[in-house]
Parts: structure tokens; sequence; C-alpha cells
């Protein structure tokens, strides 16, 4: 496996020219990454003999490189939220996924499948409330917490660049009476805490120091993340929102214009197969969408089953229609 990097809102080309035989996948970075690697590339790479190179950022910047290349993308596969994906496949940039392709995928839930086939989730996670329990001796119930000003100066939160932000500002609306339809009252309640702050983190695993130096008892943070820094001793619990958490549906998508289209196909195969849906629940705590997946210990306590039905996913669709004016507005009134 190679590896390229994409730092802050630098897009850059991959690195060098790619052979026929080798596949070009965008992943996010960080302990995913690292999982990303033992889970899916090195199977991969042991049952095919082909490469994988791969190149990390986020969501929004892989979509931003799509869309420059025009339908001629740089990328064979690429790692992405549901909404991002949506709105490539809405642009006409991503390639309809063939099922006959992806024997894995016989018995996915229907639901995994994006409009017309321009996506496949193969996992999920949700935004929720990461909380110090050392500083926080109650766990948290409501996204109330987060404006609590007992933690005045203690709370760290997610730019609307990613999806996290995203998800907290229609968190804050549904808590406050609104809906994704209607998102004021979650920016009049965030504009009213900006104030105290601690920081606003546009990559994940930024808050893992924050946490580890006690500069911040809670903030809006993927659930798998919390887990896996938990697990290697970070003073961070998760706790899921009477509310709701907002789900996270984590799709994989082949942009328009892919050189090895073939080779795509045989890695998301490798992805949705039992074994790499395992390996990534127990290495990430993400909850698998194969129903073959066998799950023991604490990757079984981990993935939030009983919680799943209690968490709000957003329409992709809308989410994809109006991320753009959202994200203009929180520069306005947010981080001005």
């Amino acid at each position: 496996m190679k590896q390229f990097a994409v730092f802050g809102a630098i897009l850059a080309a991959v690195a060098t020219p790619a052979l026929a035989e080798d596949v070009v996948v965008g992943t996010f970075g960080g302990s995913f990454g690292e999982a990303v690697a033992q889970c899916h590339i090195a199977p991969f790479e042991k049952a095919t003999g082909d490469e994988v190179i791969t190149q990390e950022g986020s969501s929004s910047q892989f979509a931003s490189m799509v869309r420059a290349t025009g339908g001629h993308s740089d990328f064979d596969v690429l790692y992405i939220d549901n909404s991002f994906a949506t709105q490539l496949g809405s642009e006409g940039l991503v390639e309809p996924l063939d099922h006959a392709k992806l024997s894995n995928s016989a018995k996915l839930d229907p639901k995994v499948w994006g409009p017309a086939d321009s996506f496949v989730q193969f996992m999920w996670a949700a935004t929720a409330i990461a909380y110090n329990p050392k500083l926080v001796k109650t766990p948290p119930t409501s996204w109330s917490a987060i404006f609590d000003p007992a933690y005045k100066g203690k709370i760290a939160l997610p730019d609307i660049s990613g999806t996290s932000g995203v998800h907290f500002l229609i968190a804050a609306a549904r808590m406050n009476g609104g809906s994704i339809d209607n998102l004021d009252p979650g920016f009049e309640a965030i504009a009213k805490l900006a104030p105290d702050v601690q920081a606003y983190y546009t990559q994940a695993d930024q808050l893992i120091g924050m946490f580890e130096r006690g500069e911040i008892a809670m903030a809006p943070w993927y659930s798998d993340r919390t887990a896996s820094a938990a697990a290697s001793g970070v003073p961070v619990k998760i706790a899921y929102p009477e509310e709701g958490g907002i789900g996270i549906n984590v799709t994989l998508v082949i942009p328009k214009g892919a050189a090895n289209p073939e080779g795509a196909y045989k890695f998301i195969n490798e992805i949705l197969s039992p074994e790499a849906q395992s390996c990534l629940a127990e290495k990430m705590y993400e909850g698998p969408v194969n129903p073959d997946t066998k799950l023991e210990g604490a990757a079984a306590e981990a993935v939030p089953t009983a919680v799943y039905p209690t968490l709000y996913f957003p329409d992709p669709e809308k989410v994809a229609a109006n991320v753009g004016d959202w994200r203009a507005r929180w520069q306005r009134e947010i981080t001005r």
C-alpha cells in the first residue's frame, strides 16, 4: 500500500501515476485510516495481488476533488459520507453500482443503496456526546448538556465543514423545536454558545489530545472514534442523548471516470465481506451492514444495537441540497 495525504484545504492530485492493476482509494485518516489498512486493504492486496494507493482526506475534500476533475477522477473508490455521495450522484459524478458485480451484497438491506445505486453503505455509526468522565461525573442524557453553563470554556464543537458539524447543527435545532427544514433554532442556540467554546475541530482525531490534557469536558463526536479512543486509554466515554444521536451512513462510491472500475468492484466487495465487517467492528466499533457478520466481546457490546432504532438519520438529499447555504450562514453567525 502506498499512501499520500491531504492537509487542510489543500486538494492535491495523487502523487504518482497509478499502474493498471493499482486501485486508487480516498479514505479518512487517523485511527480510521489505520483500521482500513488492516481490515480492508491488507486482505484485498493479499487475495488479489493488486496494490492499493491511498490518499487521506475528508468527505468534503474528496467531493471537491471529484468535481474538480469533471468526470475524469483520479480515484477508483472513495470512502465518503452519504450526504456528499448523494450530492455527487445528483451531479452525475459517480458510477451507478452494479449489484451483480458485488457478490457480498446479496443479503444487504435494500436501504444501504443510494439513489439510483449511486453508493453503498458499508457501516453505520452516530454523532453523539463524547465526555470526560473525570470532569463529567453523571453521564449526559441530553444534547442540552453541551449548553450547560457549568461547562463554560470546556466544550469543543465540530466545524460545519465536516459531517459532525452538520449533525450537531441539526441536533441543536431539533432540541429547540426546529427540524432539518428549520435550522433557525439551532443557529440561534449555537451562536449564544460560541463565545464560550474552547475550540472548533476540523479533523475528528484532534479531540483526542484535548481530552487527554483535560482541556475539554464534552464535545459532539463520533461514537466509533470515541470508543476507539477510550480503548487506547483516553479518558472519554460516549453518551447517546434522549433526543437521539444523529446517525451516520458512511458509504463507498466509484467516481465517474475511474481508471480501474474492475479493481474498484473487487475492493468494495472485499469491504462488504463478513470478515472485513467483523474486523472493522472489532477495531473501530462500527456497525456492520452484512447480516452474516459475527461479533463477539467488546465489539458486540460497543456497537449500539439497542440504540440504533433511536438514531435520527438526516435525509441526505435535503442535506446535499442545503449544506452549502448552512455553511455560509455558519461562517457569518458562528465563527465570524
